[in-house]
């Protein structure tokens, strides 16, 4: 029996519901959106119910991923420019995230939104021009899509013990569930788009008895926003407040006598 549409606004209210939280003064946010380019990742490490459940699956701090697809007017295919336009009623030079949100779906959002935020960016190492399009055009193509709460209630029974789980929710994680097939979380839309071209993010490497290694793609269901930051093929790029100019710059840092910082 499903639950209730009222028990399901409320339980998406509750585990989406970001508290208000210090902002990231240490980091430039101003350079990050200088520098964001096209196809790059942001991570985001959130505070709401279900950020720390996917923080504590993890063990990772990042609970989030966005990819970042540039401004609507600055887009030079017709029908994906008026696409993005159907889902944003800003101004068409705004810097735009797409990104899969619970309670949202799969929706367009101002970089801007997560200034406050501790992010961090991801870039495709040597991304060709080509196939750069082709991701961005798989996301756009993919707004509107539902959030899969499913996949979130999977990750939620990590959070009790295997023993006093009732037997029908013992499901392995991420089991395959029929269903819409136009659903999906962060982690999987953007895994999708990169597979879509090939491009890899920590793909399972298997070496058989003559030594020949073969590569394999990973269920893109199995991703989470920690991928992006440990694999091999992402750049990991941060915006100090104060970035280091030279050797030993690190020394002119204003730094403050006494114990201010233990409190």
């Amino acid at each position: 029996m499903g639950i209730s549409n009222w028990t399901r606004h409320k339980l998406i209210g509750w585990l989406s519901h970001e508290p208000e939280h210090p902002a990231d003064l240490l980091s430039d946010f101003n350079l990050l959106s200088d520098e964001i380019k096209v196809g790059d990742i942001l991570l985001v490490e959130g505070q709401s119910q279900i950020s720390r459940i996917i923080k504590s699956v993890t063990q990772s701090r990042w609970s989030h991923a966005a990819i970042y697809i540039g401004r609507i007017r600055d887009n030079t295919i017709p029908a994906l420019r008026n696409r993005t336009s159907e889902y944003f009623s800003g101004p068409d030079d705004t810097p735009l995230l797409i990104e899969a949100i619970l309670g949202k779906g799969t929706i367009l959002t101002p970089l801007e939104d997560y200034r406050s935020f501790r992010v961090r960016l991801c870039r495709p190492n040597e991304l060709s021009l080509e196939d750069r399009s082709i991701v961005v055009s798989y996301v756009i193509e993919k707004l509107g899509t539902d959030y899969d709460l499913r996949q979130v209630i999977d990750l939620a029974r990590f959070m009790f013990p295997y023993g006093v789980l009732p037997r029908r929710w013992r499901t392995s994680l991420f089991h395959h569930n029929a269903g819409p097939e136009t659903r999906t979380v962060c982690s999987t839309l953007i895994a999708e788009a990169f597979q879509n071209v090939e491009y890899p993010i920590l793909p399972v490497l298997l070496v058989n008895d003559l030594g020949y290694t073969s590569l394999y793609r990973r269920n893109p269901r199995l991703y989470s926003p920690l991928d992006f930051d440990l694999s091999p093929w992402f750049d990991i790029l941060k915006f100090p407040l104060q970035s280091f100019d030279n050797q030993a710059s690190y020394s002119k840092m204003p730094w403050k006598e006494g114990d201010e910082g233990e409190r």
